[in-house]
């Protein structure tokens, strides 16, 4: 169970962090360079869901790993930055 719920968290952390990267660095400049809103409405819907997993998977990492308070809000914190996903993932199978 925890294999699989760790297995998880790691993809949908790699999804969330893509997606939010792709939103800031390709959608974004569409909608206001390009005249594209559409690239923002479609890629923040699919962010908008994957940041959602990101945090259920945040609340069962934490009761099934018993995470610290400072490990859940680091886990928090990274999801609104653009890298932070990947770097918080990183330390996490680093075991820091």
């Amino acid at each position: 169970m925890k294999t699989s719920a760790l297995k998880y968290f790691r993809w949908i952390s790699y999804l969330e962090g893509t997606s939010f990267l792709f939103l800031l660095c390709i959608a974004m400049p569409l909608k206001y360079i390009g005249d594209r809103p559409e690239a923002v409405s479609v890629t923040g819907g699919i962010h908008g869901l994957l940041f959602s997993l990101y945090l259920i998977g945040i609340v069962i990492m934490a009761i099934l790993f018993r995470w610290k308070a400072l490990r859940i809000v680091g886990a928090v914190i990274a999801a609104f930055l653009p890298l932070g996903p990947f770097v918080f993932e990183r330390r996490l199978k680093a075991g820091a």
